[in-house]
C-alpha cells in the first residue's frame, strides 16, 4: 500500500505542527504560561503538553523563565516564546527621512535609527535603496545583529506598490521610490526579504492590534495629515484594490474642492493637488486659520474647527455611504490637534449626511502608527515563517 505523503492533513507530523502553531501563539498572546495552563488553553494532555514543550525547547522557540509562586505544591516553570529565534525590522519612509527599528520574534524592541534626508532633494532620488540601507545597518549595529538575523523586513511608506507594475502608486513626493525594480533593489542589498506597505494600511493595522479598532472588524481609518488616505477594514482584512489604491480618498472630487486630475503625474513625482485632500489636509487647516502655522493653535479658533469638520464629514459621508463600517478612526496630526472636539464636531455633521451611523473615535496611540504597524506586519510574516515545525518534521 502506498505509503501518506509528507504533510498530508491528519498525519501526526502535521497534527504536532498544528499543536505547536496553537501554543506558540498563546504565547505570544498570554506571555509566560505553566505547561498547565498551556495544556488546559489547548485541550491537550499533560503528556502530549510535555512533549510539545520539549520540542519546541530543542528546536529553540520556547524557553523556561522562572516559576510560577504562591500556590500549593512545587512552583510550576514558566514558558515563553525564545525571542532570539527571530527578529525582524520594520521601517517608515516619509518625505523628511527613514526610520528602522529591529525587534525580536517576541514584540520587544532592540534597536531603532533615524537616517534624515528630503526625499525631494537631487542626491537623494538615486540613493533610496542606500539610505534604506543605512538606516537598516544602524538599527541593526544598536541592536548587536547581523543582515543573517533578521527573518523579514516591511517598509512602510506613503502610496502603494501596484502588484501588476511593480511601482509605487499615489507617492509623488517620493520621486526615489518609484523605480521598477525597487524591490529587487532593496532586497538586494538587505539580504532578506523585504514588502512594501502603505502607510495607512500599516497604521489601520496598529489600530486593529493596539489601537481604537482592537474591538472591530469592519472599520474605516481616516489619516489626515500633511496628506490624506484611508484605510478600509472588512471582516478583518484590508480592503488593497486591484492597484493597490482602495482608500486613497486624498484625490475624491468633493463640492468646493478642484478637481485631482493626477493621471500618471504621481509617478513622474508631479503633486497634482486638489480633491479631498485639499480640503482638509494640513496646509487647508493652516490656510483656514489665516496662515497660523502650529496645528494645535489653528485648531484652537472655534470657527476654524466648525468649518474643518464640516468638510471631514462631508468627505466622510461618502465612504460610510458606501463601506457601511462600524466605526471611523481619525488619526494623524490633523485628527491628534483637533482632538476631542473635532471629533464631537464631525460626529455631529455626519448625522442626515449619510444613513449608516457608524461610531467616531479619534486615534489614542502614542508612539508612530505606522511604524507600529510595519512592525506588526512584519511580526506576523516571521511567525508564520519561523513557528511553522512542520517544515523540520
Amino acid at each position: 500500500m502506498a505509503g501518506t505523503a509528507p504533510g498530508t492533513p491528519g498525519t501526526p507530523s502535521v497534527l504536532r505542527a498544528m499543536n505547536d502553531r496553537a501554543a506558540l501563539d498563546l504565547l505570544v498572546a498570554h506571555g509566560p504560561l505553566t505547561r498547565t495552563r498551556i495544556g488546559e488553553l489547548t485541550g491537550l494532555s499533560k503528556p502530549t503538553t510535555s512533549q510539545l514543550l520539549s520540542r519546541l525547547e530543542a528546536v529553540g522557540l520556547v524557553r523556561a523563565t522562572g516559576s510560577q509562586t504562591g500556590r500549593p505544591g512545587p512552583n510550576a516553570v514558566l514558558y515563553e516564546i525564545h525571542p532570539g529565534a527571530g527578529h525582524i525590522v520594520a521601517l517608515s519612509a516619509d518625505p523628511t527621512g527613514i526610520t528602522a527599528v529591529v525587534a525580536d520574534i517576541a514584540g520587544a524592541e532592540r534597536g531603532r535609527c533615524r537616517i534624515e534626508a528630503v526625499a525631494v532633494a537631487d542626491d537623494v532620488r538615486n540613493r533610496t535603496a542606500q539610505l534604506v540601507a543605512e538606516a537598516f545597518d544602524g538599527a541593526l549595529r544598536l541592536a548587536g545583529l547581523g543582515h543573517d538575523d533578521v527573518t523579514t523586513t516591511v517598509i512602510g511608506t506613503p502610496g502603494a506598490i501596484d502588484a501588476h507594475t511593480g511601482q509605487l502608486r499615489y507617492a509623488p513626493h517620493l520621486p526615489g521610490w518609484h523605480s521598477r525594480t525597487l524591490l529587487a533593489e532593496l532586497a538586494e542589498v538587505l539580504g532578506t526579504p523585504v514588502s512594501i506597505e502603505n502607510d495607512v494600511n500599516l497604521a489601520a493595522i496598529a489600530e486593529q492590534y493596539e489601537g481604537a479598532a482592537q474591538d472591530h472588524d469592519d472599520f474605516v481609518l481616516a489619516y489626515v495629515d500633511e496628506g490624506v488616505g484611508a484605510a478600509i477594514v472588512l471582516g478583518g482584512v484590508l480592503l488593497r484594490g486591484a492597484t493597490g489604491g482602495a482608500g486613497e480618498i486624498g484625490y475624491m472630487p468633493l463640492p468646493g474642492a478642484p478637481l485631482a486630475r493626477g493621471g500618471e503625474k504621481e509617478i513622474a513625482g508631479e503633486d497634482a493637488g486638489g480633491g479631498f485632500q485639499s480640503l482638509v489636509a494640513a496646509p487647508a487647516v493652516r490656510l483656514l486659520a489665516g496662515g497660523v502655522k502650529d496645528l494645535g493653535e489653528a485648531l484652537a479658533d472655534p470657527a476654524v474647527l466648525d468649518e474643518l469638520a464640516r468638510r471631514l464629514a462631508t468627505g466622510l459621508a461618502a465612504v460610510v455611504a458606501v463601506v457601511d463600517p462600524e466605526l471611523v478612526v481619525l488619526s494623524g496630526q490633523v485628527a491628534q490637534a483637533g482632538g476631542e472636539a473635532l471629533r464631537v464636531r464631525v460626529e455631529r455633521e455626519l448625522t442626515g449626511l449619510a444613513l449608516p451611523r457608524p461610531q467616531l473615535r479619534i486615534s489614542d496611540l502614542d508612539d508612530d502608527p505606522i511604524l507600529t504597524g510595519a512592525l506588526r506586519s512584519a511580526l506576523t510574516q516571521a511567525r508564520d515563517i519561523v513557528f511553522d515545525t512542520g517544515n523540520n518534521a
